[in-house]
């Protein structure tokens, strides 16, 4: 499912990375920021998914650049390598859209396994904290970049059965907060140049959910198209206005 609206070519000439990029979210973000101008240099964990993902986004929009690259974001020097590859074969990076996920919960509070808060520290947390430490430098250069992390709803009102992965979407909110502090600060009295926000659903869903279990309402799940959406549009809007910010895609708890 694509959106195509007024936006085309709004990011025309721009570089963008995606982190995460082979699940449904990942796809509807390579196929909107292809159609809205951008290359777009893709990378997940596994290598297959990934592949089908970029060639889907080249055949939807032809004579787009979009690139796969294997990376394991849980190696900072492997993190650090992908920017500085990326920015010298591109010549800037103008965007770090961070969509590695993952959940695990339990029935109750008491029956929390901390086993999930060991692989969720590394999905949610790990990757967050490398990719913004290795693209921090190029996005200050680019003059309009844009550091987005997608969280989740939970992370603001946490709820029993769900401690790991609240706990987890909040500090990597944290952290995001925390790049954001240091695009105003170099950005001085001019404002800052460059923006680290976060887009807050309560969860996704795509077209396979939906054909999946067609009884189901969804209420209140953003669709992947519009999350999509979501992010191109924050490169319409200045950096001072959205950076540090948490942009909401579902009404808050």
């Amino acid at each position: 499912m694509t959106t195509t609206t007024g936006n085309q070519g709004a990011l025309e000439g721009a570089v963008v990375a995606v982190a995460g990029a082979a699940g449904p979210a990942g796809r509807a973000a390579l196929l909107r920021l292809a159609e809205a101008g951008a290359t777009v240099i893709a990378s997940d964990a596994d290598a297959a998914r990934l592949a089908e993902a970029v060639d889907a986004a080249r055949y939807a929009h032809g004579g787009a650049t979009v690139i796969g690259d294997t990376v394991d974001l849980l190696d900072l020097n492997a993190t650090r390598e992908w920017a500085d590859r990326t920015e010298k074969e591109f010549g800037r990076i103008d965007g770090l859209v961070h969509l590695v996920g993952g959940w695990r919960g339990s029935a109750s509070f008491a029956e929390t396994d901390l086993a999930d808060w060991d692989l969720l520290e590394k999905l949610l947390i790990r990757t967050v904290q490398h990719t913004s430490l290795a693209f921090e430098g190029p996005l200050k250069r680019s003059g309009n970049g844009r550091y987005l992390l997608i969280s989740a709803a939970g992370a603001s009102k946490p709820t029993a059965g769900n401690a790991a992965y609240a706990a987890s979407k909040a500090a990597a909110e944290a952290w995001t907060l925390a790049l954001g502090d240091a695009f105003r600060k170099a950005g001085g009295d001019g404002g800052p140049l460059a923006a680290a926000a976060i887009l807050v659903v309560k969860a996704l869903v795509n077209d396979q959910m939906r054909a999946e279990r067609p009884n189901a309402k969804f209420a209140g799940f953003t669709d992947v198209a519009e999350l999509a959406e979501a992010v191109v549009g924050v490169w319409n809007r200045p950096a001072q206005e959205v950076n540090g910010q948490r942009l909401w895609l579902t009404p808050k708890p």
